[in-house]
């Protein structure tokens, strides 16, 4: 309940006034049982605005830190992203990360479209990044097709770090949904599981328009977050 009062009642409209978004191949989008929504990921806005034009529920994993902060804010902010159908997960070891596949694969096979970030982070720079293989193992699992959904605008919209959204025009591109049973049976097979996930960051990449990096968006912002910490030991050399 509180999912669709969200959408059509309370951050809806507003989500809309600010977004004005438009959606493209939305005929893509079975009716009925589960499937994976791969999307490329440029900000915090993509989970929001994706279920708010779409008439099927989508729901996606979410860190579970959205969900443990104490105090009156952490209560609202749990209220919240339950009721905008995000699952919490731990993403924090190899186990925790078994757990999240367990879920997403039990979501799958109960019939619900599951919104998934192959890049496993937001894009640092706007160009699309190398994507995990956890999305093919998902799908090779529970038998299901990947359909690539992309964001074009939402950096603008809801630019990293910013707390309040700025208006601007959000157009959401559905692809042609990605049928793997031609690997039924393959799940595990690395080769197979990075191809799949290859094929679907460039059906992504031409719908999105985005540059591609073959390169792990996370390794992108450890990197730059090591050279910052590093630029901010050194002295500063320039004559007073």
């Amino acid at each position: 309940m509180l999912y669709w009062l969200s959408k059509y009642v309370l951050a809806g409209p507003l989500m809309r006034l600010l977004a004005r978004p438009t959606i493209e191949g939305l005929h893509h989008i079975p009716a009925h049982g589960g499937a994976i929504l791969a999307g490329n990921h440029l900000a915090v806005a993509d989970s929001f605005l994706v279920p708010l034009l779409l008439p099927r529920r989508v729901t996606y994993l979410a860190k579970r830190e959205y969900f443990t902060q104490p105090g009156l804010l952490g209560w609202l902010k749990k209220m919240f992203f339950t009721g905008v159908g995000q699952v919490p997960v731990d993403r924090s070891s190899g186990s925790a990360a078994q757990a999240a596949m367990e879920t997403a694969v039990r979501l799958l096979d109960e019939g619900k479209l599951l919104g998934i970030y192959p890049e496993g982070t937001r894009s640092p720079d706007g160009r699309l990044y190398k994507g995990k293989t956890g999305v093919a193992r998902m799908a090779l699992e529970a038998d299901v097709p990947v359909i690539p959904v992309a964001v074009i605008g939402t950096e603008k919209l809801n630019p990293i770090g910013s707390r309040m959204w700025r208006p601007h025009r959000v157009r959401i591109r559905i692809g042609e949904p990605l049928d793997f049973s031609r690997y039924a049976g393959m799940a595990g097979d690395r080769f197979i599981e990075r191809s799949m996930t290859d094929e679907i960051m460039y059906a992504l990449m031409e719908l999105s328009g985005q540059t591609y990096v073959d390169t792990y968006a996370a390794s992108v912002k450890e990197r730059a977050a090591l050279a910052a910490r590093d630029a901010a030991r050194l002295p500063d050399t320039r004559a007073s």
